[in-house]
């Protein structure tokens, strides 16, 4: 599986972005989808995940009812809305791939795309 996030950008503070993550190769529906973000100088956190049906999805305090991660698996591409973002919110968000949902939320990922910058501005 091969990933590719887009849609990063400049955003004001209380604006929203939406991120997409691309996949290639066809086992993409078996696999549990999740963002990472990491900003200047910190470790790589956990944002969010996402069952591999999308019946399943788990949040990172720090973002949780601000952000919603969703997939289409007929498109291979995994969403991530973030509404209501805040300066504290920039990074380089990443997406990865793994088989277990549990996992994944631990960092144990099998595949990761490359990022995408967002910075948000106060």
């Amino acid at each position: 599986v091969q990933l590719q996030a887009y849609g990063g950008g400049l955003v004001q503070a209380g604006g929203f972005l939406r991120l997409s993550c691309a996949a290639s190769g066809r086992t993409f529906s078996t696999y549990a989808m999740g963002w990472f973000r990491q900003a200047p100088g910190k470790e790589r956190e956990f944002v969010a995940v996402i069952s591999y049906s999308g019946g399943s999805t788990y949040y990172a305090n720090s973002v949780s009812g601000r952000f919603t991660i969703s997939r289409d698996n007929a498109k291979k591409t995994v969403y991530l809305q973030m509404n209501r973002l805040k300066p504290e919110d920039t990074a380089v968000y990443s997406c990865a791939a793994n088989f277990d949902y549990s996992g994944l939320m631990k960092g144990q990922c099998e595949y990761w795309g490359q990022g995408t910058q967002v910075t948000v501005s106060s």
